[in-house]
């Protein structure tokens, strides 16, 4: 039996009966433990990245799964990676239960199916040399433990984020990530600490591999995609750094080049 830490009872009592001044203060002693959370499984999230790097690097893609918030957190975190890194909208990929209309709306009993989470990832011809990440607070998602049990059975390399300890997918994926945070501030709620704590992994997960993959110089998002005025005049400012030249130069090789990287890599004096 796997301890349902993410069902414990709060530790916070009487919530109705509090000032919003007691409520904001006892989320945030709350918040503060999920960091630390994190830091603990640092040498599981690092063990993860670096075979999924492998698998990258030879073309191969990441996927998300996973329902509810969970699910949620997936999609956001690869919906980024394009405009942040300049890679392909293919390369990371958020899968949820319910498919997209779920993003905003949840999809009765969507999660509890074991077949459909694989039958959804068949849409993308997923392969030997994908890894797939299963997401999940409990650790006891039907939809996202079928998936990886299927994908594992299939050779994929899995990981799995879940806030229960022993849990069902903390012992089914091959490369657990496991921040315990202990009881929510509203008991069962784990959209709150859970949530928060898988954000983090997730950030960490995506940010690392983009980094090893050569999608950032220095500390600079140079593969960025200029989707606005506020990213071309960043992009602008870090020609004009890199290069020492006119913020107008910058702005013209930028605009010619369409990339900080290309503008930087093509610059002649």
């Amino acid at each position: 039996m796997s301890q349902r830490i993410t069902e414990s009872e709060s530790l916070h009592k009487d919530l109705e009966l509090q000032s919003t001044n007691s409520l904001l203060r006892g989320i945030n002693q709350e918040d503060q433990k999920v960091a630390l959370a994190v830091e603990a499984v640092i040498p599981q999230i690092e063990a993860f990245i670096d075979a999924c790097c492998e698998n990258m690097k030879v073309g191969g893609r990441l996927f998300y799964i996973g329902a509810g918030t969970s699910g949620r957190l997936g999609i956001v975190d690869a919906s980024e990676c394009p405009p942040t890194f300049g890679v392909d909208h293919n390369t990371v990929i958020g899968i949820m239960a319910g498919g997209d209309k779920a993003i905003r709306k949840a999809v009765e009993f969507a999660e509890d199916d074991t077949s459909q989470g694989w039958k959804d990832l068949q849409e993308y011809s997923i392969t030997e040399k994908d890894t797939l990440v299963g997401i999940a607070a409990s650790g006891t998602t039907p939809y996202v433990l079928g998936a990886i049990e299927t994908a594992q059975n299939h050779g994929l390399i899995t990981g799995g984020i879940t806030c229960n300890p022993d849990s069902p997918l903390s012992k089914l994926a091959e490369y657990p990530m496991v921040p315990v945070v202990g009881p929510e501030f509203v008991t069962g709620s784990t959209r709150m600490k859970s949530g928060t704590a898988q954000k983090l992994v997730l950030n960490m997960i995506s940010t690392a591999l983009m980094i090893k993959l050569g999608r950032v110089k220095g500390n600079r998002m140079v593969d960025m995609h200029l989707s606005n005025n506020k990213l071309v005049d960043r992009g602008t400012k870090m020609v004009q750094e890199q290069l020492n030249i006119s913020y107008d130069e910058a702005a013209a090789l930028l605009e010619k080049h369409g990339s900080v990287r290309k503008a930087v890599e093509n610059y002649t004096a």
